[in-house]
């Protein structure tokens, strides 16, 4: 089983960015875990700050993956294109935030993807991305 993890703009910067929301442990850390938790599924992740690269990397797995883990962070809530480009794919997809979106800024309570997507998992830290990975397992 093959599941993709997509990051979206300044997730690259987990561990240093205000940490009292989003934890203070790199990401790249966190995938070395969920690789030992699900060592029968072949991880992959990439990130992009850029909204134009995470579209065409959707595009790129979204038929031939099993499964994707997709954080849009700030794009979740202006990129119109990402949301196409989710609905355009065969791939299952869920939605993850490590904050809960809808207890911050008024802005932040609407994402253009989480209608396209199979699920949304938020405000459960980093834990959301393993929860996302043992529900595409299933």
């Amino acid at each position: 089983m093959n599941i993709h993890i997509i990051n979206g703009p300044n997730l690259n910067l987990l561990g240093k960015r205000e940490v009292d929301v989003y934890g203070n442990e790199p990401f790249e850390e966190y995938f070395l875990k969920l690789q030992q938790l699900f060592p029968q599924v072949n991880l992959s992740f990439y990130q992009s700050n850029i909204e134009g690269e995470l579209i065409n990397e959707i595009q790129r797995v979204g038929f031939t993956v099993d499964g994707i883990v997709l954080n849009p962070a700030g794009y979740s809530h202006t990129s119109i294109a990402i949301g196409d480009a989710v609905a355009a794919i065969k791939a299952p997809l869920v939605e993850v935030h490590i904050s809960n979106i809808y207890a911050r800024e008024e802005f932040r309570k609407h994402s253009y993807v989480s209608a396209k997507a199979i699920g949304v998992i938020t405000g459960l830290g980093l834990d959301g991305y393993r929860l996302a990975i043992d529900w595409l397992k299933k």
